[in-house]
């Protein structure tokens, strides 16, 4: 069953004028569940004019702060964002699900690292949490941060990005792209293309130190800047990233489309959650796990259903199941039998889920 619990705010503020930073008032008796690791996020749950709105935002607080604040950036004819932006005020109540996510490193005090992180736009919000946590806690690591944004004004947390470039001077390094206004340096005029991150490459970024790269943005950014790391040697490894959507290009449709070709009719699920298990047949215009699930009455956690988040992450224990997108698990973890349920269309007769694992 979904963790939801009503949380109080704090705290509602403007940090640009069409973003909103969230401040949330975690009791003490929950401050345990709600522990989090830094690029972790939360998902909010309210009602907005009588339909059900779930929606994923990374923290952009950092655990040293003992804060859990996200910052929602309005987007057009965006229900929840919106609602966050023109409605939401100090005092007010969401129902918040307790921290996850998987965009991170382990802090590791005692060994120096370079990390390198991109961002564009409100995807500075796990970034801005992730730096604040390791340049806190490893006294010797470095971080380079290349930003882009629309304008100098639309920056989110430039003031706090470059107090923390002043605290930790020589050890945090900031690179802004802008791509409507212009500058004197070409570099730094419009958006990450092929040429410029050559250009970071040979004059700016030495790959061969560094020890981690995070990235955090829209789709065509972040393969971008991941494909051309990994042709200047970085490896694959070493880097992270976060989407902010999934789902739209055209390799995503074509494997969408091979794997609904794959999908078992009247396949018979078994969920099992909170120790309890539920039984239901796959409906014809239901083609995975977790819109059956929810169409058959149960009630299961999820936020983005876009393969992008790891909210509705569950283990296949018996059958078989394809995913149409998955953005949000590693190898491994698809390897040991985990999916994610808002992805997975059964390609057996029956199909046994454990949301317990």
């Amino acid at each position: 069953m979904s963790k939801f619990h009503k949380i109080k705010l704090s705290e509602v503020y403007k940090e640009t004028a069409d973003c909103s930073v969230l401040t949330f008032d975690i009791p003490e008796d929950l401050k345990d569940e709600f522990k989090f690791t830094q690029g972790q996020y939360l998902t909010l749950k309210t009602d907005i004019e009588g339909e059900e709105v779930r929606r994923s935002y990374s923290l952009c607080s950092s655990p040293v702060e003992d804060e859990w604040k996200v910052a929602v950036k309005k987007i057009p004819g965006g229900l929840f964002s919106t609602f966050a932006n023109e409605v939401l005020k100090t005092g007010d109540e969401l129902e918040v699900m307790e921290p996850n996510g998987s965009f991170f490193t382990e802090v590791n005090g005692k060994k120096a690292k370079n990390y390198i992180v991109f961002a564009a736009g409100s995807g500075i919000t796990p970034i801005l949490s992730i730096l604040k946590t390791h340049l806190a806690l490893e006294p010797d690591s470095t971080f380079k941060l290349f930003y882009l944004n629309r304008t100098a004004k639309s920056i989110i947390f430039k003031e706090e990005i470059e107090g923390l470039r002043n605290k930790y001077f020589g050890r945090f390094e900031i690179f802004y792209f802008l791509t409507k206004e212009h500058r004197d340096i070409p570099l730094l005029n419009g958006r990450f293309t092929q040429e410029k991150l050559n250009e970071l490459t040979s004059r700016i970024i030495n790959v061969n130190n560094v020890d981690e790269c995070f990235i955090c943005g829209p789709e065509e950014m972040i393969f971008l800047i991941r494909d051309e790391l990994q042709q200047a040697g970085l490896d694959k490894e070493k880097i992270h990233f976060e989407l902010f959507s999934s789902g739209n290009t055209k390799q995503d449709k074509n494997r969408i489309a091979k794997v609904l070709e794959h999908r078992a009719e009247n396949t018979e699920v078994t969920i099992i959650d909170g120790g309890k298990e539920f039984h239901f047949p796959m409906e014809d215009h239901y083609d995975n796990i977790l819109d059956g699930a929810l169409a058959a009455g149960a009630d299961l956690p999820y936020a983005c259903k876009g393969g992008v988040c790891s909210t509705c992450k569950c283990k296949i224990v018996e059958g078989t199941v394809e995913m149409k997108i998955n953005y949000a698990l590693e190898k491994e973890e698809v390897e040991s039998g985990f999916a994610l349920s808002c992805q997975s269309v059964p390609t057996s007769k029956k199909v046994v889920v454990d949301f317990d694992v």
